[in-house]
Formats: structure tokens, C-alpha cells, sequence
């Protein structure tokens, strides 16, 4: 038998196909893949940090992942019973629609699906006319055709108005409950599932209770499918309606503002503490009061939990004064400001695990120029020779140049780059030595990222990348850092002996002080003050100064950042310091003089170092000296053997003893030699027992022009170890005069080279060239 078409059949198919091929060819409105959304920001337990409205001026925030299992309920039951069964389009809610609307006399239900009202709101709410209802249902079916129910759902509940201008579901959950929809109790879901139907009962007035009427009838609805239980149902009756939404949190704009630009999304779930947050902020506004008296108008913190490399609170910028002036928008914690002392701790350790230096190795701090360069302690004055730990704490800056100038300049460049820095835009010949001393530019996030790293390290804990992020967590790969554990502990061990504003060092003596590893600095010109340091648990980096780069002639690092560094640490309370890493670490036998290792000739005393260090500088301070009876120096060639005494002796170069000598009056210049054997000595001394202090050998110098137009003169300075020593002074073999004790000479000389020669009163010789600059 064969089957024949039927004309009406094969019309029907043929329209079915044009059907279905529109449905799938037929382009979907474009706002439902171009909606603008909100801004939303939370902390790491889910609770608001900060929003900023949608582009359109709605409060749209990110649609849910999956609508919540109470407000799907409470949709679904008020609005599409048979939203699972049917295509878009629901015959019996449409028929049963028209008989009511005819019976009333009007419309009373619009027999609308939530397919059809999501067809309606991406159509932005066009008139309800019979024309647009079918326009409606066909968006419906195609909706249908492209999307699961559980997407639809997701659209809907998105997008539908709740009032005023907040729209979707999340955007509602917190304006009026101030919680995610997945934490929303039955009466809070009921209430925002009818709420769309008549938006604006939501606001103070006689509809208010129409409303609370339809949510309870709603709950009984639930109540009658099983859904609530007896006691759920009396509880849920019992909630009042939520008051008028008041302004959302604004506790971390700046941040927001960042990660923004970064493209990290509309949604935001951060690392971030909230609590922790607001007393953070409302601390920095507290200095900010007190700092704005002083010329200093901004301030920015930050605080990352090093246990779990997270940040926990980020105060991007609080301003007080002017705020186009001081740049009150601008993130000032990601923002590149001078460095100050701030990065010394990091080529201390560095030194370390090269095995360059010790804690105890003395460094060199005397005036010191590098082709020009002359770098200057804060205090303007010079300690000789300092233990390396010391000259850290105490932040010296000649030490930390001479120190760089060791190192290589090239190689901590590349150092602090991989550590983290990416503000060193420049070639590292560009910075030269003034790098260690503020000559680059940081971000306070990145350095106190790179702090919280090395207290990571010190703690043998696994060191990863600081998160502000929950997206961005380390996968639990360490990732490796440039010091090692032995190293980053003692370079916080000489950080915890940084004097404290108004203690000094007595803070150890109360029990109420928790132990703190941190460092301070000040930019040149007054213009950027930093506040940097560890606790057992926390790291807290603080930046104060003026946004606008203007300077204030109180800022520093100790009087202005560290005060709210420390607050902010008494905010957060102790925590235990760690252990040393004694697996990291070895006990070498160093000269208790100088930190050098002990060559048989000098006092020791232990001292730790990273284990894969490998320090080998024997002492060269310590001389074998040979003395008389009279306690004169003697040698060979002008005294008996036998009645020599032999002397183990701590001799520092004669510029370092003159200044040492100021600050350790226990220290003892070599005798002077006997006169009988002054000959002999000169051609045994390899080193003469004086030092031109000032100029430097090689250096140009720039003698001024009197007023009159005379050449004026340059005042030169020598020192001696002996302190009474005579010294003469010749100029291109010119004598110039003879000075005692103190060794000052006002000189004047013509443009070109010259050379100066001092001579002491036993014959010593001292020759060194310099240059004097053109006018």
C-alpha cells in the first residue's frame, strides 16, 4: 500500500520546519549577552565589601550561578506552576487568564509564563496590547528552544525589577537582606518572589501590608505542598518586612577601582576580612585627622595574613584636605611612590645567602663618594665601622651603598624584579647605587607582598604568591623566592631591634609588646614615608605622604607611617614568633671585634648564618703587633726577640678608627714605634697609619668663586691613628702648612689635576690625586 501526502499534512510539516528553522536562525535579543551589571566586591566569608552601579544606573549585579532551591520554590509556586512541563507557553494558565479577565470585566491575569515575562523584560517591558503578547510568546518558544530551565530561571531571576532601581535577584538579596539569595530565609524568598508582580509595594505606605499579604498567603501555599513544616510556617509569618534599603557598604573603593581596570570581572570575591576592613579604615582616618595638621594628607595600608599569603585588608587611600588635590581617587597603594630605605632588608639577606657578609661583619660608614654620588646618613653624621645587623636596623645609608656597590647593582635589580617589584621600569645602570636608597619607585602592595613572603620564608612556611583574590589562589605550588629560610630569619631578627617611636629599644622590658620585624623610609625631598613589618602571624605596610608628590616637612618614615603600622598591629593582637629554622642554619666562629671569621688572632664568639652560605673572609683587622717593655711597637731589625711582648691587636684603616673612635671609647689606636725603630718600620708598614678623608682619591671636586671674583678655597680633611700625630701638607710639592690633633686645610688650587702628599712625624707617606672642576 503507499502512502500519499496529504496537501494539509505536508503544509503542516512544511510549516513546522520554517518553524523550527526560525527558532534556531532567528537572532535572540542582544541584551540578554550585553547587559550591564553592577559592580560587586565581597570579602572571603561572602559578605559585602563595596559595589558600584551598573553602567544604566541599575543595581544589576552578576546573575547566581544557580537560583537558589527556596526562591525557586517560591517563584515557581506563585507565578508557573508548570513551568517544567510546558514550552513557553502555558494553554491552561492563558485560558484560565481569559475566563477571569472576561468574568471581571478586566484584566486581572495575564496568564503569562516566566518564560514569557523574561521575553518581556529583554524586551525592555513593552506595552501589554494582544500584538505584543504574541510577540512575547514566540520569544518564549525561542527562549525555550535555546536555553535549559535552569538558564531560563537564571535570565529571569536576574533581571526582574524589584524596586526602584534594583533589579535581579542578587542586587535585591542585598539591598534589602544584606546576604547572598543561597542564604535567604523562606519568608525573605517568598517576599522577592512576588515582589516583581508589584514592585513598588516595596516602599513605605498603606501597600505594605497588601504586600506582606500576598507573601503570607504565598508561604501558606508552601506550607499546604509540604515544603514548609508547621513551626518553618509560624516562624516565616513572624518576620517583618524589610526596612527602606539603606546605602551599601564603601569599604574598599580603590581596591574595586583596581581590580576593575584589571578586568577581574563584575563580581569580586576577595581575600579580604570586612570586619577587619572597616577597623583598618576607620584607624587610617583617625592618623589621617592627625597627619592632615602636619602637611600630610594620604594614607593607604595594608595588611596580608602571611600564614595563608592572603591580603586581609586594603586601604587603598584615605584622604584628608583637598580631594582633586591630594588625588583622593587614585589607588595609592598600587601606585608607584619612592622607595626610601624600604628595600635595604632585602639586599641584607641577599648578602647573606651569598655569603658576602654576617650579621656581626662590620661595614664601612664614612664619607663616601661614587663618581659624585655621596650618599648621607639620616643623622649626618658617621660611626667608622658598624655591624652589618646594626647598620639594617639603624638604616644607615653609607653602609647600604657600600653594601650595593658589592653586591652589584645589576644583580639586585634582577633580584627585585623576581621577588615581585614591577615598577623597575629602567635599566639597572639607570638607578646605580641610588637604588637602595630610594632612587626607584614601589608599590606599597607589592613591597608588603614581598615582606609577608620573606616572614613566610623565616617561618619555613611554603612561600606562594600573595592573593587579594579567591580566584587567583596559589594551587599550593611553592614558588621559589630569593631568600632562603636561614637568611630571611636573620634579617628578621635584626629587624625586630628597630628602635619604636618614643620606647627606643626599652620596648623588649614590657610584657604587653609583641615582637615585630620591621623597617621604615623616607623618600628624598620628605615625599614618601613607608612602614613595613611582621608579626607572628600578619604583615602590615603602611604609606603616608601627599598624593600630589608635595612635600611635608615632618614626614618620616618613623614619625608618620609607623605610629599607624603599629596601631594596626595592636588592632590585630599577638601572635607567637616563630622558631628559627635551625635545619637552615649553621653556627660559624666569627671575631667578636669585627664579625669576620676568627684566623687564631682574636676573642670569638658564635654566630649563625643561612646553612648554604659560604662566608670566607678571615679578619683583616686583626694584627700581630710586637711591643717593648715600655709598651712601644718594635720589630726585628731594633729589638731582641726575647724581650719582645707579642699583642693580638683590633686595627681598624685610620679614616674608620677616627670615627670609631667616637662611638667606642674602649677602642685603642696602635702604640706609636719606638723611634729607634721608625726606619725599619717604614719599609716593614705596608699601609700608611693616616687617611684622606676628604677628597676621595680620583675625585673633582668644585672650588667656589669669592664675591670679590678671587678663587676661594676647599677645606680638606685628613685623620690619623694616632691622635696626637703631627701631619705636613704639600700640594703639587708645595708645603702648605703642618696640623696637630685635628687635620683641616683650608686649600686653593686652579682648575686640572694636582696631587696632595701628607707626611706624618715618623716618616709616613700618604699620595693621593684628585681634580679641581672649572668654574
Amino acid at each position: 500500500m503507499t502512502f500519499r501526502w496529504r496537501p494539509g499534512l505536508l503544509a503542516f510539516l512544511i510549516l513546522l520546519l520554517v518553524l523550527l528553522a526560525a527558532l534556531q536562525v532567528w537572532p535572540l535579543p542582544e541584551r540578554l549577552h550585553n547587559t550591564p551589571y553592577a559592580t560587586l566586591m565581597l570579602d572571603r566569608h561572602g559578605r559585602m565589601l563595596d559595589a558600584r552601579i551598573a553602567k544604566d544606573q541599575q543595581w544589576r549585579f552578576v546573575p547566581v550561578e544557580q537560583v537558589p532551591d527556596k526562591y525557586r520554590k517560591a517563584l515557581l509556586d506563585f507565578e508557573d506552576k508548570r513551568f517544567a512541563w510546558h514550552p513557553g507557553i502555558d494553554p491552561l494558565a492563558i485560558g484560565r487568564a481569559a475566563w477571569l479577565n472576561f468574568k471581571a470585566g478586566r484584566v486581572v491575569s495575564g496568564g503569562s509564563t516566566v518564560t514569557m515575562q523574561l521575553a518581556r523584560l529583554l524586551r525592555d517591558d513593552p506595552p501589554r496590547t494582544l500584538q505584543e503578547k504574541a510577540r512575547e510568546a514566540a520569544l518564549a518558544l525561542q527562549l525555550e528552544w535555546h536555553l535549559s530551565k535552569q538558564e531560563i530561571l537564571t535570565e529571569y531571576a536576574s533581571r526582574a525589577p524589584f524596586g526602584g532601581n534594583t533589579v535581579g535577584l542578587r542586587a535585591a538579596s542585598w539591598r534589602y537582606f544584606q546576604r547572598e539569595p543561597d542564604a535567604l530565609s523562606w519568608a525573605e524568598a517568598a517576599l522577592l518572589a512576588v515582589l516583581p508582580n508589584a514592585p513598588s509595594w516595596i516602599h513605605p505606605g498603606r501597600n505594605q501590608q497588601r504586600l506582606k499579604a500576598k507573601r503570607d498567603r504565598l508561604l501558606a501555599s508552601l506550607h499546604e505542598k509540604g515544603e514548609l513544616n508547621d513551626r518553618d510556617l509560624q516562624l516565616a509569618l513572624l518576620e517583618p518586612l524589610p526596612p527602606p534599603p539603606q546605602a551599601l557598604p564603601a569599604l574598599a573603593p580603590h581596591l574595586m577601582n583596581t581590580l576593575e581596570k584589571q578586568g577581574q570581572g563584575k563580581l569580586l570575591v576577595t581575600t579580604l576580612e570586612a570586619p577587619l576592613q572597616q577597623r583598618v579604615r576607620d584607624l587610617t582616618r583617625q592618623h589621617g585627622e592627625r597627619l592632615e595638621r602636619e602637611g600630610v594628607h594620604n594614607l593607604a595600608v595594608v595588611v596580608i595574613d602571611h600564614h595563608q599569603q592572603q591580603t586581609r585588608a586594603y586601604v587603598g587611600n584615605v584622604t584628608h584636605g583637598n580631594r582633586s588635590e591630594y588625588g583622593a581617587d587614585v589607588d595609592i597603594a598600587a601606585s608607584p611612590r619612592s622607595t626610601g630605605s624600604i628595600l635595604k632588608p632585602l639586599l641584607y639577606g641577599l648578602m647573606l645567602d651569598d655569603g658576602q657578609l654576617l650579621p656581626e661583619t662590620l661595614i664601612a660608614d664614612l664619607p663616601t663618594n661614587y663618581g659624585g654620588f655621596s650618599p648621607e646618613n639620616h643623622d649626618h653624621s658617621y660611626r667608622g665601622a658598624v655591624p652589618a645587623h646594626e647598620a639594617l636596623s639603624q638604616s644607615l645609608n653609607i653602609p647600604a651603598v657600600r653594601m650595593l656597590r658589592r653586591y652589584g647593582g645589576g644583580r639586585f635589580h634582577s633580584r627585585l624584579q623576581r621577588m615581585g617589584m614591577s615598577t623597575l621600569f629602567r635599566p639597572a645602570e639607570d638607578y646605580g647605587l641610588t637604588l637602595i636608597l630610594g632612587g626607584a619607585e614601589g608599590r606599597l602592595d607589592e613591597i608588603t607582598a614581598i615582606y609577608a613572603r620573606l616572614m613566610a620564608a623565616a617561618s619555613g612556611r611554603p612561600v606562594q604568591p600573595v592573593a587579594t583574590l579567591q580566584s587567583s589562589e596559589s594551587s599550593g605550588q611553592d614558588v621559589p623566592f630569593m631568600l632562603s629560610p636561614g637568611a630571611a630569619w636573620l634579617t628578621q631578627q635584626a629587624l625586630r631591634d628597630v628602635a619604636r617611636p618614643g620606647t627606643a629599644r626599652q620596648w623588649r622590658q614590657f610584657s604587653s609588646s609583641q615582637p615585630i620585624a620591621w623597617k621604615t623610609g623616607t623618600s628624598y625631598g620628605l615625599r614618601d614615608a613607608w612602614a613595613v613589618g611582621s608579626n607572628g602571624r600578619y604583615t602590615v605596610g603602611v604609606w603616608a605622604g601627599n598624593g600630589n608628590g608635595e612635600p611635608a616637612p615632618s614626614l618620616g618614615g618613623t614619625a608618620t607611617a609607623a605610629p599607624l603600622m603599629l596601631d594596626v598591629f595592636s588592632l590585630l593582637g599577638p601572635s607567637p614568633w616563630p622558631e628559627p629554622p635551625l635545619s637552615e642554619l649553621k653556627t660559624v666562629q666569627v671575631c667578636a671585634d669585627d664579625g669576620y671569621l676568627a684566623g687564631g688572632q682574636c676573642a670569638t664568639r658564635d654566630q649563625l648564618a643561612p646553612r648554604q652560605s659560604h662566608f670566607q673572609t678571615v679578619t683583616p683587622h686583626h694584627r700581630r703587633i710586637h711591643l717593648d717593655s715600655n709598651g712601644q711597637r718594635v720589630h726585628s731589625g731594633c729589638e731582641r726577640v726575647a724581650a719582645m711582648q707579642h699583642r693580638d691587636w683590633f686595627v681598624l684603616p685610620p679614616a674608620q678608627a677616627w670615627f670609631y673612635r667616637r662611638h667606642h671609647p674602649d677602642y685603642r689606636p696602635l702604640p706609636a714605634w719606638r723611634e729607634d725603630c721608625i726606619a725599619g718600620a717604614l719599609a716593614l708598614q705596608s699601609e700608611p697609619p693616616m687617611a684622606l678623608v676628604y677628597p676621595h682619591a680620583g675625585s673633582a671636586i668644585y672650588i667656589p668663586t669669592e664675591l670679590n671674583g678671587s678663587l676661594g678655597r676647599a677645606v680638606f680633611r685628613a685623620v690619623h691613628h694616632n691622635p696626637s700625630a703631627s701631619l705636613y701638607w704639600h700640594l703639587d710639592d708645595h708645603f702648605l702648612g703642618q696640623t696637630r690633633h685635628f687635620h683641616e686645610k683650608a686649600i686653593t688650587a686652579d682648575p686640572g689635576w694636582h696631587t696632595l702628599t701628607l707626611i706624618d712625624d715618623q716618616g709616613f707617606r700618604l699620595r693621593q690625586r684628585f681634580k679641581v672642576l672649572g668654574r
